[in-house]
């Protein structure tokens, strides 16, 4: 028969709770919470982006062929709207004659040669206002210059004539370096922010960010090979991309609260049948002594 003293020595047997008895504590149903609040906010900015992935409005097809005023197209000072790149616009105005300049690297028909740029001071304006223009193209150095000097004398025999340019607007292509072993201030990009920069006569003048791409040849240049851009796809998949992001961040944040919980409830579980080992071997000790 077992004795009083034996019975208070054994050490008394405690169940290790459960996952779910750990998970429904105060404790770890608060951090739930918080996850649910963080996967909320996350879903929803994918969601936002999904939103902002199919375009509701496309343009038309054929939208950029159709030659619309300048001034309904875009605004001095702003950036061009991708779905507004090629759009053909007409402009009226006038040269000022000390800026034609020449930009390199321009390809027509996958020939490289050069293109003679111009500042052409809008006609019908409240505020004075310029916008670059590529007036043609030319296949050396020697016919763009020879480009240059005859517009250049033209305008100067003429500086008031009111010239009306049909082309295309395209974004600003941004500051580019020169090549090695050539001049430095070569233009090999076509750039309104570098061409300002030689502009003359521009004190308060506003100037449009894109610039114009003739679509005939101006004075003894050839036209500019500029043919209509392809059609964009109504669905912007970088969005997408965006959107499957967000959506694996908020499946993130509930997992990462359900391997805190499990890691929790593991420790517990392996603490407690430690706790029970060392319990069993002192009175296993015990009983030998």
């Amino acid at each position: 028969m077992t004795s009083p003293t034996a019975l208070e020595q054994e050490p008394r047997q405690v169940f290790a709770p459960t996952l779910r008895e750990v998970m429904l504590r105060p404790r770890w149903l608060a951090l739930l919470a918080f996850s649910l609040v963080v996967a909320g906010v996350l879903a929803w900015l994918g969601q936002w982006q999904l939103g902002r992935a199919i375009d509701s409005s496309p343009p038309a097809p054929g939208q950029t062929e159709v030659v619309r005023p300048l001034a309904d197209v875009a605004q001095p000072g702003a950036y061009l709207p991708e779905p507004l790149v090629g759009q053909r616009v007409e402009a009226s105005g006038r040269w000022i004659a000390d800026d034609f300049l020449i930009v390199s690297s321009r390809y027509n028909d996958d020939v490289e040669g050069y293109w003679v740029t111009g500042q052409l001071r809008l006609d019908g304006v409240a505020t004075p206002t310029s916008i670059a223009v590529a007036a043609g193209w030319t296949r050396d150095a020697a016919s763009a210059q020879a480009a240059v000097d005859a517009l250049r004398a033209q305008v100067q025999a003429d500086p008031d004539a009111v010239v009306t340019l049909t082309g295309r607007l395209i974004a600003d292509e941004g500051p580019g370096r020169a090549p090695s072993g050539v001049d430095p201030q070569t233009m090999t990009r076509m750039s309104p922010a570098v061409l300002l920069g030689r502009w003359h006569d521009i004190e308060g003048v506003s100037v449009y960010r894109p610039y114009l791409a003739s679509q005939s040849a101006i004075g003894p240049l050839d036209a500019i090979d500029s043919p209509a851009p392809d059609e964009r796809s109504h669905i912007n998949w970088l969005n997408i991309f965006y959107a499957a992001e967000w959506a694996i961040f908020a499946g993130f944040a509930l997992y990462l609260w359900y391997r805190l919980a499990r890691d929790a409830w593991e420790k517990e579980v392996e603490d407690l049948e430690d706790e029970q080992s060392e319990a069993l071997a002192a009175g296993s000790a015990e009983s030998r002594d």
